[in-house]
């Protein structure tokens, strides 16, 4: 890697905000994903008629948790700017013994939505992790990830196989 360098660290070797000043608002859209194991014991009940918990249907609860998630990343990570969101989408989808969740985010912004749409596939996961978890041992988040940003200086697809 040529001439790569961390974006929020100053020249003192001190954490720092990135200056986007300078920068032209465009359109900046991301997507990102988690999988949650789940295992078959939990996915049964899940198949059966989405698990019923004291805090709601579990589903439902994380893509809302999801795109509370999104909203709030400025407040959760250090450093990272607070942008308008125009558009978080969050989808659940059960697979085997696992369930994918998928997020999008879109805001028309001087910086990307990366942060954002990691931040809802993150929260989704935690949430479904907290609603099943009395009912399952052994449930694990197995990734969170970069699918694609689109806008700004470069765009970025991941590759299927990674």
């Amino acid at each position: 890697m040529k001439n790569k360098k961390l974006t929020h660290i100053d020249t003192a070797g001190n954490p720092s905000m990135v200056d986007i000043s300078e920068k032209t608002p465009s359109r900046r859209i991301a997507r990102a994903q988690a999988v949650v194991v789940l295992g078959e014991q939990v996915m049964c009940l899940l198949a059966e008629n989405d698990i019923q918990t004291k805090k709601g249907p579990v589903f439902q609860s994380a893509i809302i948790a999801g795109v509370m998630g999104a909203k709030k990343t400025s407040d959760l990570i250090p450093l990272c700017h607070p942008i308008p969101l125009e558009d978080c989408q969050v989808s659940i989808v059960p697979n085997r013994d696992e369930v994918v969740i998928t997020t999008s985010a879109v805001t028309t912004s001087k910086t990307g939505v990366e942060m954002e749409a990691l931040t809802a596939a993150s929260v989704a996961a935690l949430t479904v992790y907290d609603m099943c978890k009395a009912i399952g041992s052994g449930i694990r988040i197995k990734e969170i990830r970069l699918l694609e940003k689109r806008g700004g200086k470069t765009d970025y697809v991941a590759s299927t196989d990674s």
